[in-house]
């Protein structure tokens, strides 16, 4: 079986080209931001917005001339991505959802409030037929329910399990406050029609790792965050997976210099090996960029210790007298290196970006050039802010 020999340099410039971090941009615009999504199957959505929510840093960082209004349109007014469960509440391509259909139908059985909510569905299809997009505000359901992590309003129990069933989908949002329509009205019909290519479990989980895999660059077979959501996959499963996978030729291995455990990446990727050998084929300046704390790149964390050496922690669930950085803190990528990590806050008040702390890692040597990138970095990100 073939097999690929990269060093800690090279399998960093891998990873980092394939996330579309080094050398010159690879993604621009809006067209650029439905790209990265589509090659890294998703992006980890989070509400938590401090100096930006967590898909909007995720492609400030990879996308040239990224807005916020970008992938608002491509969400809520081109619908070329969606809402959607995947690795955690994620935003992925439109074309995927026939993929989790299995997810979907789970929902018309299994729900908490099963009965109660099941009572008010048709209702609410039959306002929202009428009226239009609704949240749950706009709907006379104040009843308590109990739900996922508490007790809530029947009303929005009620959208959120149409949502989670598929009969309906998030039409826009107002802030944070989520507004649902029927999902006829927001996926094309051929989306819709489409059946779902993997109604076998193992097929399914098997597409579900391949995707995984893509979306790091490189990755091993080794219990990791980069799995979740992938419904019961334990590692029996996931080694009768990796074997599938292998013995098709949809992966290859990947020995690093220095590391115990083989990575695999996509035979579709083979090719970056060769563009990353030695010193690299990589045009372009070192970039500096922000890394968002549930990036595509650090869903594993043991993974980037064991290639980068940089130990993360998202400190934010950490009580306070306990963290050894901040809230909200992102590392901070220059060239092919994690060189430390930034604490920003964007006042929505005053329109101002606060950098509260910047710390370099032990032992790292900081020069005018490097100062220089990350406050020109600095500066590129307020832009972002405000847009």
């Amino acid at each position: 079986m073939k097999e690929l020999n990269l060093t800690l340099d090279e399998a960093k410039r891998f990873i980092l080209y394939k996330q579309g971090l080094l050398g010159e941009h690879r993604f621009s615009g809006k067209e650029g931001v439905l790209d990265f999504v589509r090659q890294a199957g998703c992006i980890q959505f989070d509400p938590i917005d401090v100096c930006g929510k967590n898909a909007e840093l995720v492609l400030q960082s990879r996308v040239s001339g990224f807005t916020k209004k970008m992938l608002y349109e491509l969400l809520y007014e081109d619908r070329k991505l969606l809402d959607n469960w995947d690795k955690n509440l994620s935003i992925i391509p439109v074309e995927n959802w026939p993929n989790f259909k299995r997810d979907r139908d789970w929902h018309f059985e299994h729900e908490r409030s099963f009965d109660e909510i099941q009572k008010a569905c048709e209702k609410i299809k039959a306002v929202i037929t009428e009226r239009g997009a609704v949240c749950s505000a706009d709907l006379e359901m104040s009843e308590k329910v109990d739900w996922y992590w508490t007790s809530t309003k029947l009303s929005r129990a009620a959208l959120e399990h149409m949502y989670f069933r598929g009969d309906l989908a998030i039409h826009h949002k107002k802030k944070s406050l989520k507004y649902y329509d029927l999902i006829e009205r927001c996926l094309p019909r051929k989306v819709l029609e489409t059946a779902d290519p993997y109604p076998d479990d193992f097929e399914h989980n098997k597409w579900r790792v391949l995707e995984r895999i893509g979306a790091l660059g490189l990755l091993w077979n080794r219990p990791s965050d980069a799995w979740l959501g992938i419904g019961d996959l334990k590692s029996e499963m996931r080694n009768q997976i990796f074997d599938s996978l292998l013995a098709e030729g949809k992966i290859i291995p990947v020995q690093v210099e220095g590391i115990k455990h083989k990575l695999y990446c996509l035979k579709d990727d083979e090719q970056i090996a060769e563009i990353v050998k030695g010193t690299g084929n990589v045009n372009g300046k070192s970039r500096c960029e922000f890394i968002a704390a549930l990036d595509n790149m650090m869903w594993d964390r043991n993974l980037i210790k064991a290639i980068w050496n940089f130990d993360y922690k998202w400190e934010i669930y950490t009580p306070a007298a306990q963290r050894k950085y901040g809230y909200y803190v992102l590392p901070i990528l220059y060239g092919e290196n994690l060189i430390g990590r930034i604490e920003m806050v964007f006042d929505k008040k005053t329109k101002k970006l606060e950098v509260k702390n910047l710390w370099y890692e032990d032992g790292f040597k900081v020069t005018k050039k490097i100062e220089s990138a990350v406050e020109s970095s600095i500066k590129r990100f307020e832009k972002f802010s405000l847009s």
